[in-house]
C-alpha cells in the first residue's frame, strides 16, 4: 500500500459534498460517456488539450517514478493477456449468501467495465474486453460466508492491516514473476487485486493493490447504475491522480476530482486514454 502513485481518496467532506448534491450543477454537465464510441486514435477535443497536457506535466513532476512502475492496472491487463483477478477482502461482521456474493462479483464487473470499454478499438488496445473474475473472498469468520460451494477460495482469518486478505502467495502485489509457484491454485487462482470492503468506511482508497471502499456504501448500491467512489478509486489503479488542490484550465466537474461528478465524463475518459497513450509502447503497441 505504499506505492508512490497511490492515493487515498474521497475524505467523507468530498463524499458529504457528492451525497448531498453539492456541485450538482458541473455534475450535470458532465457527460457520461461510458456508451459513446470511441475514437481510433488520439483525437482529443479541442478544448481538453491543454488541461490534459496540464495533467499529465503535473503527474510528471509529482510522481516518484511515473515511466518506471510497472505495476500499474495497464500493467496487470497486459500480463495475464487480457483479464484481472479479484479477491474480495471482506472486512466486516455482516453476513454474505450466495446470491449477495454473486451480486457484488457482478457489480464489481459493470464497474470495471464502464472504464476498460473507453478502450475498445482505441489507439491500437487490442482488447474488445477484459473479464473481471472474483477468485477468492477472505473473512475473519467462515461463518459470515452464507455458502458451502468451491465457486471460489476462502481465506479464513489470515489478517493483514487488521483485515482479512487472500493469501499472499497468490497475489500479484506480493509476487511479480506471473509464476505464482507457492499459490496453491497456480496462475488460474492468484489475483492480481483486491476489492476491500471495510463496514463504516466513508470515503475510499485506490492504488496498484486495488480498491477499498466501505462495505454497507457498496452493498447499498447494488441496484445503482454507477458506484462513484469505486470508479474513482479503479481510475486509481489505473494511475489516475487526485485534485484536491488545483483544477485544470477549463474544465470543472468530473469524477476524478472527488466530489464534483458521480460518473465518468469525458475528460476523465480522455485522462485514462493519455495514459495508455504514454504507457502502451512497454507493450510493444
Amino acid at each position: 500500500m505504499s506505492r508512490p502513485w497511490m492515493r487515498t481518496v474521497l475524505t467523507a467532506l468530498a463524499l458529504a459534498l457528492a451525497v448531498s448534491g453539492a456541485g450538482v450543477a458541473q455534475a450535470e454537465q458532465a457527460r457520461d460517456v461510458t456508451a459513446a464510441a470511441n475514437p481510433a486514435t488520439w483525437s482529443p477535443p479541442s478544448n481538453l488539450v491543454t488541461p490534459l497536457n496540464q495533467v499529465w506535466s503535473h503527474q510528471e513532476s509529482t510522481y516518484g517514478d511515473l515511466y518506471g512502475f510497472r505495476n500499474y492496472g495497464w500493467d496487470q491487463v497486459f500480463a495475464n493477456g487480457g483479464y484481472l483477478n479479484f479477491c474480495v477482502r471482506w472486512d466486516s461482521s455482516a453476513p454474505v449468501s450466495a446470491s449477495l456474493r454473486d451480486r457484488i462479483h457482478a457489480k464489481l464487473a459493470e464497474q470495471y467495465k464502464k472504464w476498460t470499454d473507453l478502450m475498445v478499438g482505441h489507439n491500437n488496445w487490442p482488447y474488445a474486453q477484459v473479464p473481471i473474475k472474483v477468485v477468492g473472498w477472505a473473512v475473519r469468520d467462515r461463518a459470515t460466508l452464507q455458502w458451502s460451494d468451491n465457486s471460489v477460495d476462502v481465506y479464513v482469518d489470515n489478517i493483514r492491516e487488521n483485515a482479512p486478505q487472500c493469501a499472499e502467495q497468490c497475489g500479484r502485489f506480493f509476487v511479480r514473476d506471473g509464476q505464482y509457484r507457492n499459490c496453491p491454485g497456480g496462475v488460474p487462482r492468484h489475483y492480481d487485486q483486491s476489492l476491500w470492503l471495510t463496514a463504516g468506511m466513508g470515503g475510499g482508497a485506490g492504488g496498484d493493490w486495488g480498491q477499498r471502499i466501505g462495505s454497507e456504501y457498496f452493498v447499498n448500491n447494488l441496484g445503482s447504475p454507477t458506484v462513484h467512489i469505486l470508479l474513482h478509486e479503479i481510475g486509481h489503479t489505473f494511475g489516475l491522480d487526485d485534485f484536491y488542490d488545483w483544477t485544470p484550465s477549463g474544465v470543472g466537474g468530473f469524477l476524478m476530482k472527488a466530489g464534483s461528478a458521480t460518473t465518468i465524463t469525458e475528460f476523465d475518459a480522455w485522462m485514462f486514454r493519455d495514459w495508455w497513450r504514454h504507457l502502451k509502447s512497454r507493450y510493444g503497441r
